[in-house]
């Protein structure tokens, strides 16, 4: 069966409606590739259908929430569509979360089921089913009795990281998922073979479902945990045509020794994003795979917002992360975001409007009121500044900012100075309170070369060469790796500690 000319559409009134047009026209391509298994998109919906018939045997209806803590695999997405054949709403929970977080969610969230392989004592009372029972269930009779849906019904809760406090649960429906994939831009295109570095519980895999069949892709999954020379094996061997990582990833596949002999011809983008995105490696990326290299923002609650372009320039690329996607609105505004729109150049919060973001914190008016406004505005907490072009520079999150003798420093700007050392492979930045100054920046610092790491007045001259002399770090810490959260980001809260002690060994 060829894939079709262009995207699948329709008037389909959620996602299941999509995914039974998909099987229609091209239900012979293939859907996942997990190591030894492969699926084509008939044999998932075949699959899911017979799970929603025993899920639905169990008393799971409309509007029920089940969760599935589960690695990436083809048994999340089954699991997934069968939840979604009955109405219900999916809750992923990531399986690396800690107990505390896991059970926040499951207080939060109540789910009447959870798909998981985890010790049954971490799941408190809640039913199980386990993938061995999910694969027996996908052999049941095929399940007919599909609720009616609006595109206003919610699908999923994607569940925050957790970094600076509990999980939130954002909510997402129908229509949230539908305008994401109009969004999608240049990441998107008919027949791709896309890499999944992410766990599928992260709004890149839960919120994507509806881009992801539209444009009959198949998704390549990266086995758990994630290493570089799994993904580099998975490029060149199931010739992966949209490579996709966070920059701390990127930067392990670039410096792997694999990648010499990794056939990457394949790749037509590679895109990154979701942390500080060093210039040097995007430069690095473009060089070494052959093709362009999109850099992209969001976050969990807005779900897609702005990303560079193809024909971008150089400039744009190493430096901002574009513009807003389709039917995505971007303001700058002073006030943490409830004030004026700032001016062009001017650092403010990022406000993001679409039928994209969140419908709201699952169970928490108060908090999704203090996260959107009345006029429908997504506060971010993330700043950032517009240049001439309308193209966002992020400055980092507001909580990050420090003040160092009356003066503003954001972390990114120092940073992605720093990363351009020779001396340096990678580079955290963090504020630290401190005496008269009222705080410095504190550089944590992985060395290119560790038996000649770089020292603090190497780093603070680099600085001054172009940016002002308040920016440059105070103090300079030399550690092996940065500590990294379960989403692959740089963990600033484990740094926090240690930055306090080098504010104690500051020379004043």
């Amino acid at each position: 069966m060829p894939l079709p000319d262009a995207p699948i559409s329709g008037d389909f009134a959620g996602v299941v409606d999509l995914f039974d047009a998909v099987v229609e026209q091209a239900g012979e391509v293939e859907a996942f590739v997990d190591g030894e298994r492969r699926i084509t998109f008939a044999e998932w919906g075949r699959a899911a259908d017979g799970v929603a018939t025993r899920l639905s045997s169990m008393g799971i209806e409309k509007g029920d929430i089940v969760g599935i803590s589960l690695p990436s695999s083809i048994d999340y997405a089954i699991a997934y569509q069968a939840i979604l054949r009955l109405g219900a709403i999916t809750s992923g929970m990531n399986p690396r979360l800690g107990v505390a977080e896991t059970t926040h969610i499951l207080e939060r969230s109540r789910p009447k089921l959870i798909i998981t392989d985890a010790d049954a004592s971490l799941m408190g009372a809640v039913p199980l089913m386990t993938t061995s029972e999910l694969a027996v269930a996908a052999q049941d009779p095929v399940f007919s009795d599909r609720p009616a849906v609006a595109d206003t019904d919610p699908v999923a809760i994607v569940w925050t990281s957790g970094t600076t406090g509990k999980p939130k649960g954002a909510v997402f429906d129908h229509a949230c998922l539908r305008a994401m994939a109009a969004a999608a831009g240049p990441l998107s295109k008919v027949g791709d073979r896309r890499l999944s570095p992410l766990p599928f519980a992260h709004i890149g895999y839960m919120t994507r479902v509806w881009d992801e069949l539209m444009h009959v892709i198949t998704t390549i999954v990266c086995p758990t945990p994630w290493t570089a020379a799994g993904a580099l094996a998975l490029i060149g061997n199931e010739r992966v045509t949209v490579g996709q990582g966070v920059p701390a990833q990127w930067q392990m596949v670039l410096s792997h020794p694999d990648l010499d002999d990794t056939d990457v011809s394949s790749l037509r983008i590679v895109s990154t994003g979701a942390a500080r995105v060093p210039p040097e490696m995007v430069d690095a990326m473009r060089d070494t795979f052959g093709c362009p290299v999109v850099v992209r923002y969001t976050s969990t609650e807005a779900c897609v917002s702005t990303g560079t372009a193809l024909d971008d320039p150089d400039d744009v690329i190493c430096n901002t992360v574009g513009k807003p996607g389709a039917g995505v609105e971007l303001e700058l505004r002073a006030d943490e975001g409830r004030g004026p729109v700032v001016a062009t150049g001017e650092v403010g919060t990022v406000c993001l409007r679409s039928r994209a973001l969140m419908r709201g914190y699952w169970q928490e008016p108060e908090l999704t009121a203090a996260s959107i406004d009345e006029n429908g505005w997504l506060l971010t907490g993330d700043l950032g500044f517009l240049d001439e072009r309308g193209d966002l520079h992020l400055a980092g999150r507001s909580t990050e900012m420090y003040i160092r003798g009356g003066y503003n420093v954001y972390p990114i700007e120092v940073e992605n100075c720093i990363g351009l050392h020779p001396g340096v492979d990678r580079v955290a930045v963090l504020g630290a309170e401190a005496p008269v100054l009222g705080e410095i920046g504190v550089a944590f610092v992985v060395p290119a070369d560790s038996s000649a790491p770089p020292s603090l007045e190497s780093l603070r001259d680099w600085c001054n060469r172009t940016l002002a002399t308040y920016k440059a770090p105070d103090a300079l810490v030399i550690i092996d790796e940065l500590p990294l959260t379960a989403m692959s980001k740089i963990d600033k809260r484990a740094l926090a500690p240690a930055a306090a002690e080098a504010e104690k060994a500051w020379e004043r």
